[in-house]
């Protein structure tokens, strides 16, 4: 069993930035593949970005290359979403995930265990 709590949401100009962390306890952290994926109102929940368990390999959305970031820190059993310039449909809310088979993988049903999510909103 893992679990997962999201923190840093919140609401954000566009242009701005966030950090989202995701806090991982029970079996060991760094045996997982960890994602980020996000939820709008009335959308289906969509993948974010994958970063492997070293963190040495990473997979982002191609609406979101070139502007987040996924990394983790095993020793603090945390992993991160640096997201910046963000857009007004960046809103949503996020959450993280990880899962235990390898590979990049961006389906959610690939993800074993997921945190609750935390609310981020972008004003125009």
């Amino acid at each position: 069993q893992v679990q997962l709590v999201e923190f840093g949401g919140g609401l954000v100009q566009a242009g701005g930035s966030l950090r989202l962390s995701c806090a991982a306890s029970g079996r060991s952290f760094g045996s997982y593949y960890m994602g980020w994926f996000r939820q709008a109102p009335g959308k289906e929940r969509e993948f974010v970005a994958v970063v492997s368990r070293t963190g040495a390999d990473t997979l982002y959305a191609d609406s979101v290359k070139g502007r987040f970031t996924i990394s983790r820190d095993n020793a603090k059993n945390t992993g991160y979403l640096q997201m910046n310039s963000l857009k007004p449909e960046d809103t949503a809310l996020y959450y993280c995930a990880t899962k235990a088979r390898s590979g990049l993988g961006s389906g959610s049903g690939e993800y074993d265990y997921w945190g609750q999510g935390t609310q981020v909103t972008v004003s125009s």
